[in-house]
């Protein structure tokens, strides 16, 4: 099996039987790629890679292009996964390069999320009166108030949203179907949107997408990066905000107030429990600056 085919024959694998996102899948195949690369370099198939090759190919990652450590560790799951592919192939029997090559340690970081008064000034300053505005800030509202990936957001049509049951059917990663509550403010707004502001946008054109651009067509994820910040820029929060910041802030209100994890990890769409435990952590923080700020001895 030639290297190419072999490349081809795995992003099949992570897209039919691991079920991975369109993303998760780039990112493999692109690390894939840039092994490749340095391999080639060396005038060595990725096929016939050692375990020197690859500790080289991690030092030169992190000396040279200024990498990580959690961009190293990625690159290294990708390739392990590679190899651990390809030796369960039936045609092709080689010894997986990466069995004795350690992980690098990555921290855990606990992301920003806003605070319900940061929330408040943050919708606050996007105005229901223009059309775009109103836009922006439904799925701004829509992402909190339902903890929705961007990409889970802009691929939603008119005809997920269920306003009797008040939720939204949602495609996930790996393809996978979830119904989300949605709270009322996003109803509301939602309910506006599509009667006033959908309707002036799209104006005789057709779209099956809940939010549309200035074009009619899908709204890309690249533009509600760009417009949030923008709006973020109207107000005083110092904060490093993106769209996913508002699926933090849902995740971390609902523990602080008493959510048990097992629920929000429903909600999030999360695979694995050990992935929604960084919101806990998040919480806890929260916890130990307000008791620090407020506690007469703290």
């Amino acid at each position: 099996m030639k290297e190419v085919v072999a490349i081809k024959r795995f992003k099949k694998f992570l897209q039919v039987e691991k079920g991975l996102s369109q993303n998760s899948i780039y990112s493999y195949t692109y690390d894939l790629k840039k092994f490749s690369e340095f391999l080639s370099q060396k005038e060595k198939d990725i096929l016939d890679a050692t375990q020197d090759d690859i500790q080289q190919f991690l030092k030169y990652e992190k000396i040279n292009r200024k990498n990580s450590t959690r961009t190293l560790a990625r690159s290294l799951a990708a390739i392990r996964q590679f190899y651990n592919f390809i030796s369960d192939t039936v045609d092709v029997q080689i010894q997986n390069p990466t069995e004795k090559i350690e992980t690098p340690h990555v921290e855990k970081t606990l992301p920003d999320f806003l605070t319900v008064n940061e929330l408040n000034r943050l919708f606050s300053s996007i105005s229901e009166d223009d059309c775009y505005e109103l836009r922006d800030k439904t799925i701004f509202e829509l992402l909190y108030s339902s903890g929705l990936r961007i990409s889970e957001a802009i691929m939603l049509t008119t005809a997920d949203v269920d306003f009797e049951n008040a939720i939204v059917n949602v495609i996930g990663k790996g393809d996978k179907q979830r119904m989300v509550p949605v709270g009322k403010e996003a109803l509301r707004l939602l309910s506006k949107y599509i009667k006033e502001s959908r309707t002036a946008i799209i104006g005789s054109r057709e779209s099956e997408y809940l939010f549309v651009s200035k074009k009619g067509s899908q709204l890309n994820r690249k533009s509600v990066w760009r417009l949030l910040k923008n709006y973020v820029a109207r107000t005083e929060i110092q904060k490093n905000i993106t769209p996913h910041t508002l699926r933090h802030s849902f995740a971390t209100h609902l523990i602080e107030n008493g959510a048990d994890l097992r629920s929000v990890q429903e909600l999030l769409g999360h695979m694995d429990i050990s992935t929604t435990q960084i919101y806990t952590h998040m919480a806890r923080k929260q916890l130990q600056k307000i008791h620090k700020s407020f506690h007469p001895r703290g």
